[in-house]
């Protein structure tokens, strides 16, 4: 049994190509022939970044002081990313570069209400398969982020944690368009936690037949983002007369400083905040804000890794955004994590407690 317990993190390496459209996609988009759709977007700017929902989450983790493990696949021309993120905090060791091969690409185009159309090119990403849990020393794994891959290897990493008896986040998010309705039902089942935006929530209850209600009842925590409207919290286990007999909690979306530049990355900030204020031991609403906050300091860079921001910063857009300091025995909490300096993994590790 491990002393020493990681959060792994799955998913996609991808170099994103961010575009912007300096107009409404709503705009050209004729509802009344989109069975024969043909558009075309004529962007103003383009610009390659560091991406793909693995290293985006993993970075966040990074900046609340713990050491998270990327267990991914990329390709040949990913070994300076590689190296970078090793710098910003992250165990690298599970990242596997396949040399015949090139990284994932995302292209995204953006509009001016924050709408995206995007295009995902798999590259080496369709190689995750080759990676197991079982590689792992038994006990070494405390959570398990299942977030967008190969549909393959999300069936069959979420499988080996079930067998292993390692908790895990199931975040199927841009892969619902890719996966069956079977496949969800199956990633979901033994999941500590489900989370997904408002948009993939909706396509995975026409793929599985299930209400928001009747998915909340299958997981401990149904996390919804909302955008503007910020998120909200099912927790398994509330009053009878709610729905699913869970307790929902609304967290609202944190304020912006300056304009929202860029959505891309969005949710995977909220993840990062949120999952690594739950394994501080914070509880869940407080984790939902901060997550927000960690969100809109995203939302606020252009790229889906926002620029490093330190505790304090942190700590003062949550005042901000809520009207009220976070209690100081929480933010010791996370200061004790932010402020030790050594990168070392949280020491406390459940979600659900």
């Amino acid at each position: 049994m491990s002393t020493n317990p990681k959060v792994v993190v799955t998913g996609s390496v991808a170099f994103d190509y961010l575009m912007r459209f300096p107009g409404k996609f709503q705009d050209v988009v004729v509802p009344d022939r989109m069975h024969r759709l043909s558009v075309s977007f004529l962007v103003d700017e383009m610009r390659r970044v560091r991406g793909g929902v693995a290293p985006n989450i993993a970075y966040g983790l990074a900046l609340f002081g713990m050491t998270p493990a990327i267990f991914a696949t990329a390709g040949q021309d990913a070994a300076d990313y590689r190296a970078w993120l090793g710098e910003q905090g992250c165990d690298v060791s599970g990242m596997k570069l396949c040399d015949d091969v090139f990284t994932a690409s995302f292209f995204v185009s953006t509009d001016l209400e924050q709408n995206q159309i995007a295009t995902f090119y798999a590259g080496a990403m369709a190689r995750a398969s080759e990676l197991t849990f079982r590689s792992f020393e038994p006990g070494s794994v405390a959570l398990a982020l299942i977030c967008p891959s190969d549909p393959t290897a999300m069936r069959q990493h979420a499988a080996e944690c079930r067998e292993l008896g390692i908790p895990f986040v199931y975040d199927p998010s841009q892969q619902v368009a890719r996966l069956g309705g079977d496949d969800l039902l199956a990633g979901l089942e033994g999941a500590s936690m489900l989370i997904g935006n408002e948009y993939e929530l909706g396509v995975i209850e026409k793929k599985t037949g299930l209400s928001e209600a009747e998915l909340a009842a299958k997981v401990p925590v149904l996390v919804i983002t909302r955008g503007e409207e910020g998120a909200t919290i099912a927790l398994r286990g509330g009053p009878p007369e709610e729905p699913g007999g869970a307790r929902t909690l609304r967290i609202p979306a944190a304020k912006l400083r300056t304009e929202a530049l860029d959505p891309t990355g969005v949710g995977d900030a909220f993840r990062s905040g949120l999952v690594a204020s739950r394994l501080r031991g914070l509880p869940w609403e407080e984790a939902g804000r901060l997550g927000a906050v960690a969100a809109v300091l995203c939302l606020e860079t252009l790229g889906p890794q926002p620029r490093r921001w330190v505790l304090d910063e942190l700590l003062e857009r949550y005042a901000e955004s809520f009207g009220a300091p976070l209690a100081a025995p929480l933010a010791e909490r996370l200061r004790g994590a932010a402020g030790a300096g050594s990168g070392r993994p949280a020491t406390r590790f459940s979600l659900l407690d």
